[in-house]
Order: structure tokens, then sequence, then C-alpha cells
């Protein structure tokens, strides 16, 4: 039986995650003088991290490096048991080029190794959902070709939809310009982003309320959701837990048996996102484009 990995910013419960035998590497996250592990909750609240974001403070990321990558796979490989990791969009993220890197050095080692590395092409509770299909479709009795192929296929159907309330932070990440977001602070707008087909993040358009920004998120979860209303739908947030569920509530209102889960957005992803940002993510009948 192969070995599901994944890593942090899928941002799933890691109740999910054991209950689905499935195991993550840890992101890294820089608040002040503290060097932080997003260990899902077990060496820092997420909350306190949301509080001090949004007092200001302003933390900084560094990617998974190729040894941690190692020592990651390393144990499975040597007890010869496949692996497959399913991580974070190499569109955000420097950590899967060096998942590559580790398991070339590997394969140097042990030849026969059977390593399995996925990009994602998505973040947040767009990877959990792919997580959730990859427990799914082990549990079904896969292959390791047959999981590897449904992800090629696949992935790019995910949807998601982000919005923040502090402009701020996505001008540091390099996602705006300064001007941009300082008129934007001034209008008041909301703008509505996704995630294209290489997995990175894109400004779709701007609407002028918080309010508007949130129905915006919901109704097109709900236009995604179309052709399989029984799918899961995750909804994640960096502290605004009243914004995600109004999210939530619109789509229950719309679709009243709708499996719609909230979780909060692990600090590598609020740290450039900052306070407030609510995500929705759902499986479209297609490839996003």
């Amino acid at each position: 039986m192969y070995q599901i990995l994944t890593d942090s910013e899928c941002d799933l419960p890691l109740a999910v995650l054991t209950a689905g035998n499935v195991t993550a590497i840890s992101f890294h996250t820089k608040l002040g003088d503290q060097d932080l592990i997003n260990d899902f909750g077990k060496s820092y609240d997420i909350n306190d991290f949301y509080q001090k974001i949004q007092a200001g403070t302003m933390p900084t990321t560094t990617q998974v490096n190729v040894g941690e990558y190692v020592e990651f796979f390393k144990p499975y490989v040597e007890q010869q048991q496949p692996i497959v990791y399913v991580g974070f969009s190499g569109g955000l993220s420097g950590s899967m080029s060096s998942a590559h890197q580790a398991r070339a050095m590997l394969l140097e080692s042990h030849p026969n190794a059977d390593i399995r590395i996925v990009d994602s092409l998505a973040a947040s509770g767009g990877e959990g959902l792919l997580v959730l299909q990859a427990i799914k479709l082990q549990q079904a009795g896969a292959t390791l070709d047959e999981f590897v192929n449904w992800f090629d296929e696949n992935k790019l159907c995910l949807q998601s939809w982000f919005t923040v309330d502090n402009l701020n932070y996505l001008y540091h990440g390099g996602r705006i310009s300064r001007t941009s977001a300082a008129l934007g602070t001034l209008l008041k707008v909301k703008p509505i982003l996704d995630v294209d087909p290489a997995g990175k993040l894109r400004q779709v358009f701007k609407t002028r309320t918080r309010k508007k920004s949130l129905v915006e998120l919901a109704d097109k979860t709900l236009a995604a959701m179309q052709h399989d209303p029984a799918q899961p739908i995750i909804v994640t947030t960096s502290g605004d837990y009243a914004a995600a569920k109004v999210v939530k509530t619109r789509i229950i209102e719309k679709i009243s048996t709708a499996d719609v889960q909230i979780y909060p957005i692990g600090m590598t992803i609020a740290s450039h996102t900052g306070f407030g940002c609510v995500a929705a993510f759902a499986m479209g009948d297609g490839p996003r484009s």
C-alpha cells in the first residue's frame, strides 16, 4: 500500500488527516522574533497569529528546503513503501521544487524507490479538497498509477475563490502595486481572486463592499457545484469566522443539503493575505482557464 503525504498548507484539520492515514510536512513562518511551525496548532495557536497580523505585524515565510523533504520521505523509502506527495502549488511556493530535488537525491541512493510528486496547483482548502479526494481514491482501491492519472486529468477542475480585507498584504507579497493598494483601500475595494491553471494567484475582478465580495464567493462556488451538489465544500478564513459563515449560509440557503466545512487558513497563506481573508473551494465539471 502506498503512503499519501501532503503539507500543512492543505488547511485540513489534523484529525481528518490522521483518520485518512495522511502525513503532512510543516511549513515555517517568522513572526517578529518567533520562528513558528505550522503543525496544525500543536505548538502555536493560530488565532493568536491572526490577532497579531490584525494588529499590523508583518510575518515572513520561507519555503521547505530540500533537506527537510529528504528527511520527510526517507523513512518510507527505507521501508520500500511507495509514496505520493500531494503538495502546495509550485506556482505559489518554491517548496514544490524542493520536493522534486529531494526525490532526485533519494533515487540516487535508492534507485528502486517509488516516489511520486503531485503538484496540486492549489492552496489552502483547494489543496485540502484534493487531499480528501486522494484519501477517497486510495480507500476505493486505486493503484498508484490510477491515483496519479486521476490527478493529471482532474486537478484543474478545482475552483478556488478568495477575497481579502486588507490590501497591504497583497502589496507586500508582490500581488498588487503600492498605488493599487493605497487607492483600493481609500475606495474600499474588495478584490476577488482565483488560482489560474499554472497554480498562481490572480485578481479576477473587484467589488466595492465586503458583503458583495462574500456573496460573489458563495455564488461562484454554487455555480461550480451544479453538476455535483453533494460534493464536499471547504470555506477557509484567516480569522474572520463570521464572514466565512456568511459564505456558508448563502450556499446552504441555495442547496440545503450542501456539506460545507469552515477551516482556519494556515500561517503561510495568512502571512500573504492578512487578517480576514475568506476563500471557498469546489470541484467544477471542467478544467479552469
